[in-house]
């Protein structure tokens, strides 16, 4: 009695395309409730949007001012 046969083959496809759509959605549910959002009763964004916001925004100012340095010639200033 072979284990790998048309049967088993079938039937694991099935189970591996399964478990890749419950995945898929579950990423999908996760990615929605993941991003911050407005608050609808004060119609301003939540807290934690604003400070995503701004931790992106200084890390891209960093980013920036690092590769501006760096393709000067000159050595970036020490951090503190």
């Amino acid at each position: 009695m072979a284990i790998v046969n048309r049967k088993n083959a079938v039937l694991g496809w099935a189970v591996w395309e399964a478990v890749k759509f419950t995945a898929r959605q579950k990423a999908r549910s996760a990615a929605r409730n993941a991003v911050p959002s407005v608050d609808l009763q004060s119609k301003r964004p939540n807290k934690p949007a604003v400070v995503a916001a701004i931790v992106t925004a200084a890390g891209v100012a960093l980013l920036v001012r690092k590769v501006t340095a760096s393709s000067n010639g000159h050595a970036p200033p020490p951090e503190e």
